[in-house]
């Protein structure tokens, strides 16, 4: 007798369950799904280790600690100041089981591993939300296992990345760095969230590689978008302007800050 299992109707593909088809949930039509999918993920896991706000870093995963001038000294901040706002901002558990300000980079290596491993340097844990590419990325070895996520989609990474920043703090980077510092610029150009601090490190960086002058003298922004962000040489400097610029600490977190502080729900 034919075994049933065997039989064209149950090994047909069409005959698995919708939840344990791996063609079917990867097929164009369910990308929509896919979005939700990758979302829900992150934001549970989060919610799990009681993550309410974070500040994000931003920089190239290209920077290595041994490389050459000015490599090791950006790389260097970037992990004191990973100490500094781990320990300073919130990002133990309260007695309230929240986490504030909680250290999140992409994940990978350069800048990413070196605010990552700042947070492991004063026993906090921190966020990585890695991108699957074809080169260049994989999970640094100092962001908290459990809160080590990768993502498909480019989009919903970056909604991570945004929705629960209470800061953000930009070291030199390339295109990818240029792409996640501009995206929030324009968030906050054009009102879409509201005020947080962002602070890029190396002035002399910066103004090297974008033309605030002439994107003024063309019309392209106005002067006073100039105020949306501040620089900063060192990691004391970083955390002495998002404090001024109103950064919640732990100092100040007496009641819960929105769920939601870039208003991306």
């Amino acid at each position: 007798m034919t075994d049933p299992h065997e039989s064209p109707q149950f090994t047909s593909p069409t005959y698995r369950l919708a939840s344990m088809d791996q063609d079917f949930i990867m097929s164009p039509s369910m990308r929509g799904v896919r979005f939700m999918m990758e979302f829900v993920k992150a934001d549970e896991g989060l919610r799990d280790w009681g993550v309410r706000s974070t500040i994000v870093v931003f920089g190239s995963a290209r920077i290595r600690e041994d490389g050459p001038e000015p490599q090791p000294r950006w790389y260097a901040a970037a992990r004191e100041f990973g100490a500094i706002a781990s320990k300073r901002g919130g990002a133990y558990l309260s007695a309230r089981k929240e986490r504030h300000n909680v250290i999140c980079t992409g994940g990978g290596p350069g800048i990413m591993e070196a605010a990552n491993r700042g947070a492991v340097d004063v026993g906090a844990p921190s966020i990585g939300l890695n991108i699957t590419l074809p080169h260049e990325q994989e999970p640094n070895a100092w962001s908290t296992p459990e809160l080590t996520f990768r993502f498909h989609y480019f989009a919903i990474r970056k909604m991570h990345l945004a929705m629960r920043a209470n800061a953000l703090v930009v070291f030199p980077g390339g295109f990818g760095t240029l792409d996640e510092l501009f995206e929030v610029l324009t968030l906050r150009q054009t009102d879409k969230s509201p005020p947080i601090p962002i602070v890029l490190f190396d002035e002399g960086y910066w103004r090297s590689v974008i033309n605030f002058e002439a994107l003024i003298a063309a019309g392209m922004v106005a002067a006073s978008d100039m105020d949306l962000f501040k620089f900063a040489e060192t990691a004391e400097d970083v955390w002495a302007c998002l404090a001024a610029d109103g950064l919640r600490t732990h100092e100040t977190l007496d009641d819960a800050p929105p769920a939601d502080p870039m208003g991306l729900a």
